[in-house]
C-alpha cells in the first residue's frame, strides 16, 4: 500500500484578495508561513517517508518548512504538479474579471488551462511518485486547483466540490485496486491554534 499526503500550500496575499495564481510564482504570506508550521507540527507526529513539491515558489516554501521540522529533505520539485496554468485571468479578481470581460467572462476563452488538461497532468505526475516509491508513505505540496483535478482523474466519484483550504491535508492510498481517498481536505492542525 502506498499513502500519498496531499498538502496545498499555505496562504499568500493573492489569496486573500481573491486573485487567481495560477503559474504567478508569488511567495507565502506571514500567515501562509505559520500555516506551514502547523500541518509541519501535525505531520511530525506521524511517519512519512518522501517530500515532492510543486516548482512555484509558495509550494517549495510550504514544503521547505515541513521538510525542516520532519527532518525528511525534499526529494524533487515536480512541474508536473503546478497549479493550473490561469491564462489570462491570472493576476485578476472576480470584479476585474467582469469589469474587463462582462459577467459572461466565463464562456469567453482566456487562456485558462482546461480539467482535463489538469486531470491529465496532475495524475499522471502522482502516478509517477508513486510508482518511484511502492510501498512508502509520500508528501506532495502543490495547489488547490490541480489537486482537485489530479483527484478526479485518480479517485473517480470522489466528491471534490469542497475547495481545498490552505495546508489542508488529503490522503490518498494506491493498492492493487487503484486509488482511495481516506482523508480530504482536513485542517484541523489550523482549527486546534484558535
Amino acid at each position: 500500500m502506498t499513502t500519498i499526503g496531499l498538502i496545498r500550500h499555505g496562504s499568500t496575499a493573492w489569496n486573500k484578495e481573491g486573485r487567481i495564481q495560477g503559474h504567478t510564482d508569488n511567495p507565502l504570506d506571514e500567515e501562509g508561513l505559520r500555516q506551514a508550521a502547523a500541518i509541519a507540527e501535525r505531520l511530525s507526529g506521524e511517519q512519512w517517508d518522501y517530500i515532492y513539491s510543486s516548482d512555484l515558489l509558495r509550494a517549495v516554501q510550504t514544503a521547505e518548512v515541513i521538510s525542516k521540522r520532519l527532518g525528511i529533505p525534499v526529494a524533487g520539485q515536480v512541474p508536473g504538479i503546478r497549479e493550473m496554468n490561469g491564462g489570462l485571468i491570472e493576476g485578476t479578481t472576480e470584479d476585474e474579471r467582469v469589469q474587463r470581460w462582462g459577467s459572461g467572462w466565463k464562456s469567453m476563452d482566456t487562456g485558462l488551462e482546461s480539467d482535463e488538461s489538469g486531470q491529465q497532468r496532475g495524475s499522471r505526475a502522482i502516478e509517477e511518485i508513486a510508482a518511484r516509491h511502492p510501498g512508502k508513505r509520500i508528501l506532495v505540496v502543490s495547489h488547490g486547483a490541480i489537486l482537485r483535478s489530479s483527484l478526479r482523474k485518480l479517485v473517480p466519484g470522489l466528491n471534490v466540490g469542497e475547495l481545498l483550504k490552505n495546508t489542508s491535508i488529503t490522503h490518498i492510498v494506491k493498492d492493487d485496486s487503484g486509488w482511495t481517498c481516506a482523508l480530504y481536505n482536513c485542517v484541523a492542525h489550523m482549527e486546534a491554534d484558535r
